[in-house]
């Protein structure tokens, strides 16, 4: 234990200082002459499902609950949480968050190595709405991630990108760009219920897949990517997208222009924009509990090691939240996706992940998932290598400590489990495991 403690001996926490009109609790801010309008329940929306006391603010992309939206311009439940500090300032309201983890991480077999390294994330946002009802809203996304090294932190049975720009990285999770979003975007509503709305990043996320996995109630508080992220949402990070779209009070149809190619190995840089890839999205929110989506995309050049292969890309997901009595929630995703490239070949991806907070102070989280991959071992003289079928398991907890009204600080650890076929043994040495410990500090 003391070799698993000691780097997270020294380290310090972070004091942010936050303006004197958002020192506010999220769900109980304060009135503000320019706040934007709650989201009447009576407006078609099922309130049933969330906190009796919770104060729900107007989406910034239509008439309904702003807890129903995440990342880039995709939806999730309306009984979610919606994290950030609110204050207003003439016509314009703000919104900052931040989540940071400094995490110990060791994934055990020969292929296995350890690391110490701080990620997250830190949002802002600015808000102003107009007489006849339309929306601008504009929004910023940093991440420390470029800091931990062009190599990322080991986390066994992942691939994808490159760290160099010359090797691909196999047995570990790259680090997310120094800007991860740069956006704006602009609805306008048609009727009660019709809205139409733009959205443009550089950074930015298209319109495919769930809400990208660090915006996800059901995987937000666990320090470890999915292995499915490559198959699910790793096109939340583009350096060119546009996005229009329709929602009808529950239905959401929208379509994106967007860059295919990945993020090159400099993370603090701005790739150019090429708009040379598609996708679209059907999203639906039968009631205030589920969030369910539908999406396509076709990706040119994805990779920046192999830039002639192109990649069709489908994606299904299912979200359920429920609020557990006054602050307490438990969220799960179900998702699937399919990678399929010129040679239509194709390989999938599942995931069923999910958390409990049955208070402010706890919550416990887990996952599963399942991936068919051809690039843990790469062919001879490069590129892809032979199909396998792996899979992992993951389960955690961490528990917070309010140390005032916007900050947390919160101490956790996760274990987890792969699974290799036979031929993978050797390898790996059976089917290795690994764990991580953390500490984070929260603002919300």
């Amino acid at each position: 234990m003391a070799r698993i403690l000691a780097p997270l001996a020294g380290a310090s926490l972070l004091a942010l200082a936050l303006p004197a009109a958002a020192q506010q609790h999220d769900h109980h801010p304060a009135p503000q002459p320019q706040q934007p309008p709650a989201a009447a329940p009576h407006a078609g929306h099922d309130m049933s499902g969330m906190a009796p006391s919770a104060h729900v603010m107007a989406g910034t992309l239509g008439p309904w609950p702003m807890t129903r939206e995440a990342s880039g311009t995709s939806w999730q439940p309306d009984a979610s949480n919606h994290g950030g500090v609110h204050w207003s300032s003439g016509d314009w309201t703000f919104m900052a968050h931040a989540q940071l983890n400094l995490t110990y991480d060791w994934q055990n077999g020969p292929r296995g190595d350890d690391k110490t390294f701080v990620s997250g994330m830190i949002m802002g946002s600015a808000r102003r709405d107009f007489a006849d009802g339309s929306t601008l809203n504009l929004r910023a996304m940093l991440s420390p991630d470029p800091f931990m090294g062009k190599e990322g932190f080991p986390l066994l049975l992942a691939a994808g990108e490159t760290a160099d720009g010359v090797t691909p990285l196999v047995d570990r999770q790259h680090p997310h760009e120094l800007v991860m979003e740069l956006s704006a975007s602009y609805a306008k509503p048609l009727t009660d219920k019709d809205t139409v709305f733009a959205y443009i990043g550089y950074p930015g996320e298209p319109a495919f897949g769930p809400p990208a996995f660090m915006h996800r109630m059901s995987a937000m508080d666990s320090p470890e990517a999915p292995i499915t992220h490559h198959w699910l949402d790793s096109t939340h990070i583009v350096f060119g997208v546009a996005t229009l779209g329709w929602a009808h009070d529950r239905l959401k149809l929208e379509a994106s222009s967007f860059t295919g190619r990945e993020p090159d190995q400099n993370r603090y840089d701005f790739d150019p924009p090429e708009f040379d890839s598609w996708a679209v999205r059907a999203s639906w929110n039968p009631t205030a509990n589920w969030s369910l989506q539908a999406s396509y995309a076709d990706v040119t050049g994805p990779e920046q090691l192999e830039p002639d292969e192109n990649d069709r890309k489908l994606s299904v997901s299912a979200i359920q939240t429920r609020r557990l009595g006054a602050e307490g929630w438990w969220s799960t995703t179900l998702a699937w996706g399919r990678k399929i490239n010129d040679h239509d070949e194709s390989k999938d991806g599942w995931l069923l992940e999910g958390a409990i907070s049955p208070d402010d102070r706890w919550t416990v989280f887990a996952r599963a998932e399942r991936i068919e991959t051809d690039e843990l071992v790469p062919a001879v003289g490069g590129g892809h290598g032979d199909l396998y079928t792996v899979a992992k398991a993951s389960v955690g907890a961490v528990h917070d400590w309010r140390l005032s009204d916007n900050l947390r600080f919160g101490l956790g650890a996760l274990y987890s489990v792969n699974q290799v076929p036979g031929a993978l043994e050797p390898l790996y040495g059976g089917d290795p495991d690994g764990g991580m410990l953390f500490m984070r500090l929260k603002v919300q």
